[in-house]
């Protein structure tokens, strides 16, 4: 699948500005093939407010976080997110540390480290209440393990694939991503 139709097939949402972030996984051929996409993106995306970054590179697969900036910057002003993240070893709340860091941590474990949760716009009680629990006893699971507001999260769960819904049907009648994409 190219990266325009994984743009829309997984980042809508955050296209949209509803949600702060989503992650897709990019299959590549080149490293400079894997850079000048992200790049490319990167500049359409420069006066909208979203800015695509790699997480991690394996085996040519690509982890691409495609984010709100604005809005990760006010969640990482929050002080219970700071505290949180600060648990982790996240000292610095700027975008370009709390990134750097997550790299990191992503490159010396298999599976993602469980605070991506909050990366991802995703409640902090659900996040906290995935590592409590393990993953388990959770009230809902959907895009996310649910432990916290539960009609919160399912309204949230509906909007954001009526959402994709729309962006695909659109997107595969010709609209661009650039003419889906909601500005800052």
């Amino acid at each position: 699948m190219g990266f325009e139709k994984l743009l829309i097939a997984h980042c809508s949402p955050t296209l949209a500005s509803l949600k702060i972030a989503n992650l897709f996984s990019y299959s590549f051929e080149t490293e400079k093939e894997l850079i000048n996409s992200v790049g490319y993106w990167n500049t359409q995306m420069d006066k909208t407010g979203i800015c695509l970054h790699i997480l991690r590179k394996r085996n040519r697969k690509a982890l691409i976080y495609v984010c709100r900036c604005a809005k990760l910057e006010r969640c990482l002003k929050d002080k219970q997110v700071t505290k949180f993240l600060s648990t982790y070893g996240y000292t610095d709340m700027d975008i370009d540390s709390v990134l750097a860091h997550l790299k990191e941590r992503l490159s010396i474990n298999e599976e993602f480290p469980h605070e991506i949760g909050v990366f991802l716009g995703y409640p902090l009680e659900d996040v906290m209440g995935f590592i409590h629990h393990n993953g388990k006893n959770f009230q809902l699971s959907g895009m996310w393990k649910v432990y916290g507001n539960k009609e919160d999260a399912e309204e949230k769960f509906g909007k954001y694939k009526k959402c994709t819904d729309i962006y695909l049907r659109l997107w595969n009648s010709g609209r661009s991503v650039q003419q889906l994409t909601v500005a800052a």
